[in-house]
């Protein structure tokens, strides 16, 4: 019953300067709205990529040109070739899907309209590597592919640039590409934005035929994408692939590669990695509000035991000890600061919701995000309210009821 009545006591103390109290929070308010929206963001962006990457495919390997060097100095690029797409298709055991990649951007007319689209010359198979799905027509063949034939299969939103056309009225049609005539065969299903791509703006066409109808006869690839049944393989491909390449480009072992190898979990790690640092240095800049919070109600509870010097004389007398009067003065710190991490809560989630709604950003509230900031709002409750709890129940109860 006596620790009912020391919170009560608390409690009407607060009650009895509720302005102050408020303006007395308003930095653990800040603090807590800051914390959140800043992790909310940081995990909203991660949650972004980690989809992104699962409509990449979590199962994809991508090999990119490496660096060379001259002089002792690396400063210019390698080249990947069909020929090292071919041999990774025909020396690896059938296990890997293979599809190269060339790529440029270029201008497309369609009728009276006309846009600029990134041209994506690859093999049939690059629409099973990545699970492109036909939402018309149908993909490009490999005979196409030999005979060099003008045929494209256009992203979902290509269209929307060149007239606003419905697709399933484009199979048959023809665009030109370059002042090139190309067939229309199909058109994929929306595939949204993956990490770096964005399918659904490009347009796809049978390599052959990009290399040296469209691109001026260069050969060289941007990139060779291998695939393989399922995650568990990546891990086995990654060794097949560099003993393929490095034998294709006369590479001894223990030598440095021209080329590279990544999948989606580096590209993943990589960012989430980013993202933490990023994350927890706003954070930390956030979390100085909390401090900055935490001295101003300490200020605010040494001048509160200073005014109430004559209260605490009269407690005392009438037989407080010195517990009590620690203890009373402790729940009122704390008080405040929980009252101003609740309040910090409702604003950082407001916050996240103002910043979802007018900007482009995803974020997500983790309930740890909201647990940690409460549980740092208390802590500094606690650890600013010890000094002016401790000057409290040391006073001696005699100077204190002659205090004016």
């Amino acid at each position: 019953m006596l620790i009912y009545e020391i919170i009560m006591v608390a409690m009407t103390a607060i009650r009895a300067n509720v302005l102050r109290a408020v303006l007395t929070t308003l930095g653990i308010i800040i603090g807590v709205a800051a914390v959140i929206s800043v992790v909310a963001m940081g995990d909203g962006a991660q949650r972004r990529v980690q989809q992104q990457i699962q409509r990449m495919g979590t199962n994809v390997l991508t090999i990119r040109p490496g660096t060379g060097s001259f002089g002792g100095v690396r400063n210019f690029s390698q080249r990947l070739y069909v020929e090292d797409a071919e041999a990774l298709k025909n020396e690896s055991n059938g296990v890997l899907t293979v599809a190269p990649e060339a790529s440029s951007g270029q201008q497309v007319t369609y009728s009276r309209y006309n846009a600029h689209f990134e041209i994506l010359g690859t093999w049939p198979e690059y629409f099973q590597v990545y699970d492109h799905h036909l939402l018309v027509g149908r993909y490009f063949t490999e005979g196409e592919l030999q005979g060099r034939r003008r045929v494209a299969v256009l992203g979902h939103n290509v269209m929307q640039d060149l007239g606003e056309i419905p697709p399933e009225t484009m199979v048959g049609q023809t665009i030109q590409i370059r002042g090139l005539p190309f067939e229309v065969v199909g058109v994929l299903e929306e595939k949204g934005e993956a990490a770096f791509m964005r399918p659904d703006e490009e347009i796809f066409i049978p390599l052959s035929t990009a290399q040296y109808r469209v691109f001026g006869g260069r050969s060289r690839l941007s990139s060779i994408y291998v695939a393989t049944p399922s995650p568990k393989e990546l891990d086995q491909a990654y060794v097949e692939i560099d003993r393929i390449m490095r034998h294709r480009h006369k590479i001894r072992p223990g030598e440095d590669a021209d080329f590279n190898i990544r999948n989606s979990a580096d590209l993943l790690s990589t960012f989430n990695e980013t993202n933490r640092t990023f994350t927890l240095l706003l954070g930390g800049i956030a979390g100085v509000s909390l401090l900055v919070g935490g001295i101003g109600i300490m200020n605010i509870m040494l001048v509160s035991v200073t005014e109430r010097t004559r209260e605490i004389g009269v407690r005392k007398a009438l037989g407080a000890t010195r517990g009590n009067i620690l203890f009373q003065f402790m729940v009122e710190s704390l008080s405040l600061c929980i009252l101003g991490g609740l309040l910090g809560v409702a604003a950082g989630f407001g916050a996240a919701s103002l910043i979802t709604h007018l900007t482009t950003t995803q974020t997500f509230v983790a309930p740890a995000a909201v647990i940690t900031a409460l549980a740092f709002s208390a802590g500094v409750g606690l650890f600013f309210g010890i000094w002016p709890a401790r000057r409290a129940a040391s006073l001696d109860p005699i100077v204190a009821l002659r205090y004016e």
